[in-house]
């Protein structure tokens, strides 16, 4: 019996049946090929089981897709050695490229075999290839199909049986185009039959379409992967494209706001306040010349009246400009804020915070904030200070905020000026200090004036913890205590309304 060899002919599908099944005679005389027929249909039904599940591996990827094949036949040829291999070049996607099975169904790694070499085994300890095996190899990765070229040798290379039926390879075909080989060697226990050979053909056929699928589902696979990423960077894009412009729209919004504002606050710096300081101007000489006392005390309360008005009006200005432009900070972030912005260049200002910081009422913030612009000031224009310390500390039960500095001022002074505001201040002369005093009492606090380290006066207002919330006054109303000399580069009301007839009240 010769060597089986399956090529790329047509056959007859009659004879193919024949081959499955084993059956060519229907005489029950011929017991003994029946029982053979019986064993081959046994075989080719289990072969068929194997193949089955092999083929339908392909999700799993192309090199279990391989292996599974390459198992099946084993298996079902009871087979020493198997080889796996595509020829260069033919179904590019495919991964592994080629394998061999040794006994007991071993994987026998081994390098890149080269072209010309016999390879030798990657691992140590794993079984060498047998030459007629790696013969083999090459030629199905050269394309060379030929029986002639694999069984030809000299020596201990050739094949030792080129005649015997225990080995079988079988071309993987793939639209009438080989694409690479399934080879099979078996021992001398296991003669390979026709019926062996049909199995293996079906193998063979369906392989190359399950590599073929199972590389364009690896590849889908990857794209759809692709696609995922972009669609999630994409909507990623989308939502911060979204994001940007709604926040455009609220910068827009927010700019014809403040332009509107800014127009009224110029409408009333103009006019409005212009024309209250006349007033308060003209009392103020008409009850210079007058000597009934009943006529000056009225003449007072009239300017009393024209000063709060242009206190208010002050007020109302500075929130119109600076309408919500501490509304969302902390008060640690709008104190960094006043001492880099809003203050002379000659007056250096260190803001420190201690402790650990806890959430406070907006009025709380806005009051605290104020005070520490009213002694900033105080410090630049009244002390003439150089440099000045704002310190916010946190304590357990109390908040501490006090600006000191090394000016020229005289704490004695200073506080006896507070209990004289505090007491009735007739011309408004101290009103800034009466002002810090009342913001501090606001909360429960109370207001501190020593001599600081740096030579200069130390300011302090001590809150106790927690600053419960109360009803916020309108921006208008807060501010009309506000004191009268105080700029806008202290954070207080702006100072281009020009001097008013109450204009020194911010001193030390």
């Amino acid at each position: 019996m010769t060597e089986h060899r399956i090529s790329g002919r047509d056959t007859d599908p009659g004879l193919d049946l024949d081959l499955l099944t084993g059956i060519r005679s229907g005489k029950p005389s011929f017991y003994v090929e029946y029982l053979a027929s019986a064993e081959r249909l046994r075989r080719v039904i289990h072969a068929l089981d194997r193949i089955s599940r092999a083929l339908v591996r392909t999700t799993e990827g192309p090199g279990t897709l391989v292996r599974s094949v390459a198992e099946a036949a084993s298996e079902h040829l009871t087979a020493h050695w198997v080889v796996f291999a595509l020829a260069d070049g033919a179904l590019p996607e495919a991964s592994p490229r080629h394998l061999v099975l040794g006994p007991d169904l071993a994987e026998v790694p081994f390098a890149e075999v080269p072209r010309d070499g016999d390879g030798a085994a990657a691992e140590a300890g794993a079984p060498e290839l047998p030459p007629y095996v790696l013969r083999h190899l090459h030629a199905v990765r050269r394309g060379d199909h030929d029986e002639s070229d694999l069984n030809a040798g000299d020596g201990a290379a050739a094949d030792p049986h080129p005649h015997d039926p225990h080995h079988l390879h079988v071309p993987v075909r793939l639209d009438g185009t080989v694409v690479g080989e399934i080879v099979a060697w078996t021992g001398v226990e296991r003669r390979i039959d026709a019926t062996d050979a049909s199995v293996l053909r079906v193998l063979a056929s369906q392989t190359a379409a399950a590599l073929q699928n199972s590389a364009l589902h690896q590849r889908t696979l990857r794209l759809y992967d692709e696609a995922s990423r972009h669609a999630e960077d994409l909507a990623a894009r989308n939502e911060q494209l979204q994001r940007t412009r709604d926040a455009l729209t609220v910068a827009r919004q927010r700019e014809v706001l403040d332009s509107e504002r800014h127009r009224i606050a110029r409408e009333l710096h103009d006019s409005v306040t212009q024309y209250a300081l006349s007033a308060g101007m003209q009392i103020e000489v008409v009850r210079s010349e007058i000597r009934d006392e009943r006529q000056r005390e009225r003449l007072e309360t009239a300017k009393q009246l024209t000063r709060r008005a242009v206190e208010q009006l002050r007020s109302a200005i500075y929130a119109l400009n600076h309408s919500g432009e501490h509304g969302h900070r902390s008060l640690p972030a709008m104190l960094e804020e006043l001492s880099t912005v809003h203050m002379p260049s000659d007056l250096r200002v260190e803001v420190r915070i201690e402790g650990r910081p806890v959430s406070l009422p907006s009025a709380a913030e806005r009051s605290l904030f104020r005070v520490a612009g009213e002694a900033l000031f105080n410090a630049a224009v009244h002390a003439e200070a150089t440099v000045a310390v704002v310190r916010l500390s946190f304590r357990k039960d109390r908040l501490v905020l006090s600006v000191a500095d090394d000016g020229t001022g005289d704490p004695e002074r200073v506080r006896r000026s507070l209990r004289v505001s505090a007491a009735g201040d007739l011309d408004g002369s101290h009103r800034g200090l009466a002002n810090m005093a009342e913001r501090a009492r606001e909360f429960g606090g109370v207001l501190q004036v020593q001599r600081a380290r740096q030579g200069g006066i130390r300011v302090q207002v001590s809150v106790p913890l927690p600053i419960e919330a109360r009803p916020q006054p309108s921006e208008a109303t807060e501010a009309a205590a506000e004191p009268s000399g105080t700029t806008g580069t202290a954070g207080g009301p702006t100072g281009e309304d020009g001097p008013g007839p109450n204009d020194a009240g911010s001193t030390t």
